[in-house]
């Protein structure tokens, strides 16, 4: 597999056995898993399709869009560096990333800012085509709506006050007031794996200014988000980072709509192949491993 080393460095990562619910609606853990010990590939591959279809035999016109010719895209205003707004216009590394797909497939490529838990129900409900907001697939989630194959992996970050007594997950407890973002992995994480009951906020703007201001104790973040959101001089600190490598994220598609879902896919190949995901990749995450044992898109493509 020719992937760039740069961007699939092999790492090591702690065995900690968790239990983890592939959901956020119910209190009670389902399922015992190793979320952090690395990348489930037996379970990923039955979804990450075997190839796809040429770019040259997708035809734009079958894919049930919303508007002929026009992604319409739900997507965050205020997740660096994966998705968020800069000067009035929705970028980061997974709207850059679908932007370079639209145009494998000439089609255009439109952003509207959403909540983070409503977007798969507006996805589902085709309100949007397409939902980009470093989505973790999770077999609950597959169950009500589509998916792609994977572009990336989600990380998890405890971010506190400076010299808080929270010094990481191992810390967190009863007593420790944990601000999520409504409906994530991490809300999932917080309530179901560690059995405890998280502060939920709308969105990741909110839940890091209650982390400031001290009306929560810590916030369980992608850590993505968290490195996007912590400034110097906010007398704040990301206490540890961990790698989710359960679950790939992807975007979210209606489940009905196999077309765009094939499209998308073919899209997502050309960019892989061509080496734009690796240059995306390394642009937005400089420092970025992955699990050595993955890689992006489907299981034919090569990574340049």
């Amino acid at each position: 597999m020719n992937i760039s080393r740069k961007v699939l460095a092999a790492f090591a990562v702690p065995f900690l056995a968790l239990t983890v619910s592939c959901g956020s609606g119910s209190s009670e853990p389902t399922e015992t898993t190793d979320a952090l010990a690395g990348s489930d590939q037996q379970s990923l591959d039955q979804y990450t399709t075997e190839t796809t279809t040429p770019i040259d035999e997708i035809d734009t016109a079958e894919l049930g869009l919303i508007t002929d010719g026009t992604l319409r895209v739900g997507t965050l205003s205020d997740a660096p560096p994966n998705i968020f707004l800069e000067d009035g216009v929705f970028t980061g590394y997974d709207n850059e990333l679908l932007r370079a797909i639209g145009d494998k497939l000439g089609l255009e490529v439109e952003f509207a800012s959403t909540d983070f838990s409503a977007l798969l129900a507006q996805v589902q409900n085709k309100q949007f085509d397409v939902g980009s907001s470093s989505i973790s697939t999770t077999a609950e989630r597959r169950e009500n709506v589509g998916f792609t194959n994977g572009y990336d992996f989600g990380y998890m970050a405890v971010v506190t006050k400076n010299g808080s007594s929270v010094t990481g997950f191992d810390s967190l407890s009863e007593s420790t007031r944990i601000g999520v973002v409504q409906g994530t992995v991490q809300d999932d994480y917080v309530s179901n794996t560690l059995g405890l009951e998280p502060v939920r906020f709308p969105d990741y703007n909110t839940v890091y200014a209650n982390v400031k201001n001290g009306q929560v104790d810590a916030w369980v973040a992608p850590s993505q988000q968290a490195t996007g959101q912590v400034k110097e001089g906010d007398d704040t600190t990301i206490a540890e980072t961990i790698i989710n490598t359960e679950n790939f994220t992807a975007y979210a598609v209606n489940s009905d709509n196999q077309p765009l879902i094939d499209a998308l896919n073919a899209g997502l190949d050309a960019v892989v192949a061509d080496g734009t995901w690796t240059e995306l990749t390394e642009e937005w995450y400089p420092d970025r491993e992955m699990p050595s044992d993955w890689k992006p898109g489907s299981k034919a493509v090569e990574v340049k």
